[in-house]
């Protein structure tokens, strides 16, 4: 039996739980290590979030490759039916709104099987005692790429 559609609020809230279980991962990477390979979560039916981890089989791997892992797990999981949220964080560059100059950021794919799709994007340095000092906080239209569309 499929599952009715969320409406849009519910969405929001189960994104927003995803986000709150997925960045803390980062803030700690960066302040132990300074950056840190791609990661993710997920939401089962049953509310349940996972965290997810991609191996390539690589110690030092590109992180498009992790990316691409993990899309292929959650495409094939949301397909299934057994995820129906999915979380992907990875540090990017970019220009955040109102400025000139690029800055470090993590970005976090929100995914909904519902349709709901963001791109949470949180700027970021590294301060003289090695602790993130978070900038800007800016979203965009996510890809919408991971769940099938009928």
């Amino acid at each position: 039996m499929v599952a009715a559609p969320l409406d849009h609020a519910t969405q929001k809230k189960q994104l927003e739980e995803l986000l709150a279980a997925t960045l803390p991962l980062a803030e700690t990477m960066l302040t132990t290590h300074a950056e840190f390979f791609p990661y993710g979560a997920t939401m089962g039916p049953d509310g349940k979030i996972t965290s997810v981890g991609g191996y390539t089989g690589e110690e030092h791997p590109e992180s498009a490759e992790v990316i691409a892992l993990l899309k292929a797990v959650y495409r094939k999981e949301g397909a299934t039916g057994k995820i129906m949220a999915c979380a992907l964080a990875y540090d990017v560059r970019c220009i955040p709104p109102g400025q000139t100059e690029k800055s470090d950021a993590v970005a976090v794919d929100l995914n909904h099987r519902d349709g709901m799709s963001i791109r949470m994007i949180y700027s970021y340095r590294i301060g003289a005692d090695k602790k993130v000092v978070w900038g800007q906080l800016f979203a965009n239209k996510g890809v919408d790429d991971i769940f099938p569309r009928k």
